[in-house]
């Protein structure tokens, strides 16, 4: 069996996953292609790399392994060390243990290899801006199986491991002999190499970016799975499982509300009862059996005439400097509504405020011609966004101020109120669930941030425009579908 060093990403990325493990080798199916966001992750991090590599070369006298017969790749490298060459690109690390009984084969690319003051330090470049143990754990153990692999190679370990991180900074990363790393890979052979495909709970955010998300979704709709119904979180899906409660059907006739209430699951390092959400998984598990919403309360909306629909498209910090909103989205619905009004950002260093600026002129508009109006959102990112920006930029005539007093968030009063037969509250899902049709076949949050840093890179002004243009429409019909969940909320309520 051949590993190879980058096999921690496999099971924890985009999430921590044994049945990709599995499948990945065992798949009935074809894995689907990386998405346009997870392209765009993969071009970032290449050129972060290249970024360091240049940066590097003013320094050192580089050594460039990165291409030829992985044989040869291995022959030079451990000769380059040998000779004290300053600095190996891309050198080529194999060596042979046994794990769980079983002669395996490990191969390790580290992206760069540098004469330190005693040895040499083993280095990666990461996209990533916070490397922490807890936020990236194949991280760690890819860095510790390469500090294996030298030692195993030239006779000693590395001086040092470390991470040229996406803030521009080292990360040291400590050296354990390989011992967590090789852990790690034999449960990873014990998922390649079980019999049947392991159980692993399906979860609409963890498994969305997956390539087996189609293979593992319609598996688990088959079955009736139980980790369907939303509320039911991984920990529990697993308790009950090991328990043979498998399906919806099997959770509705074993459990009732006080007695799911005292089910302990797995908590961290101890257990925890399910508690006070059992009443709502069992409502939501009866919804899903019986394939209609049942209403659990009469939620209060605010009277008025007209509502703003309100929408933010931005992109995380691990892609810009900081986290940036390049465009604000806002739209009034009801007896007099208003046209869209978006706030795009402008490509240039003053682009991040004068787009905040633009959404705090079409809030101060809105405000001027419809009063104290409610700003009706999905979530609470766009809250998280208005504050942001309030400390980012300021705040002038207090009219953000005024758009968080106003705020409405939709989400918890459906949720609260309306157990749907959906896995997800997500407003892809219930806008659907509504019959909100969108007009493009491709959209999605991770979708926009692509097509936003295509357009800021393209120094084709026809091709951005029409880049923009998309986003546009994306963000015009997330809000077209929030009033359309809105409307459908207000005459389910009116209904009671």
């Amino acid at each position: 069996m051949i590993l190879n060093a980058s096999e921690f990403y496999s099971y924890y990325r985009p999430s921590p996953c044994e049945l990709r493990v599995f499948l990945r080798q065992n798949a009935p199916e074809e894995e689907m292609p990386l998405g346009p966001f997870e392209e765009l992750l993969k071009r970032l991090g290449i050129d972060h790399e290249k970024e360091h590599l240049q940066a590097l070369l003013t320094s050192y006298e580089m050594t460039d392994l990165s291409e030829g017969d992985m044989g040869e790749r291995v022959e030079k490298t451990k000769a380059a060390i040998t000779q004290g060459s300053q600095f190996i690109y891309h050198g080529l690390f194999l060596a042979s243990t046994v794990i769980n009984g079983a002669r395996v084969e490990i191969i390790g690319e580290p992206d760069f290899i540098l004469r330190g003051g005693s040895g040499y330090i083993v280095r990666d470049a990461k996209l990533s801006k916070r490397i922490n143990e807890k936020e990236h754990p194949e991280i760690f153990r890819q860095m510790e199986l390469y500090g294996w692999l030298f030692e195993q190679v030239i006779g000693t370990p590395p001086e040092r491991l470390e991470i040229y991180g996406g803030s521009k900074e080292l990360t040291p990363i400590g050296y354990d002999g390989g011992r967590n790393a090789f852990a790690e890979l034999g449960e990873i052979i014990r998922f390649r190499t079980c019999g049947q495909e392991p159980y692993c709970p399906v979860g609409w955010s963890k498994c969305n970016s997956c390539g087996f998300f189609s293979y593992c979704w319609g598996q688990a709709e088959l079955r009736k799975d139980l980790a369907l119904v939303f509320q039911v979180d991984q920990n529990l899906a697993r308790a009950l499982h090991d328990i043979g409660i498998c399906t919806i059907e099997e959770l509705l006739d074993n459990f009732d509300e006080a007695r799911l209430s005292c089910f302990e699951r797995p908590w961290g390092a101890k257990t925890q009862k399910v508690g006070k959400k059992a009443g709502q998984i069992i409502l939501m598990a009866q919804a899903m059996a019986e394939n209609q919403e049942i209403v659990m309360a009469k939620a209060e909306l605010p009277s008025h005439d007209n509502f703003v629909m309100f929408d933010v498209e931005s992109v995380p910090p691990q892609i810009e400097d900081i986290e940036k909103v390049y465009l604000w989205g806002l739209k009034v619905y009801g007896e007099n509504p208003s046209g869209y009004l978006a706030s795009p950002a402008e490509v240039g260093e003053d682009g991040d405020r004068k787009c905040w600026l633009g959404f705090l002129d079409s809030a101060k508009s809105i405000f001027e011609n419809y009063g104290s109006i409610p700003f009706v959102h999905w979530s609470s990112y766009e809250k998280t966004c208005v504050k942001r920006y309030i400390d980012r930029y300021g705040d002038g005539g207090g009219i953000g101020t005024r758009v968080l007093d106003n705020l409405l968030d939709l989400l918890p009063l459906v949720r609260s109120s309306v157990a749907l037969p959906v896995p997800s509250y997500s407003l892809k899902v219930v806008e659907q669930y509504v019959g909100f049709c969108r007009s493009q076949s491709e959209y999605g949050g991770e979708w926009s941030m692509a097509k936003y840093i295509e357009a800021v890179e393209t120094e084709d002004e026809q091709e951005r425009e029409s880049l923009l243009d998309e986003i546009i429409q994306y963000n015009r019909e997330d809000l077209d579908a929030t009033w359309a969940v809105l409307e459908w909320y207000k005459n389910r309520m009116c209904e009671l």
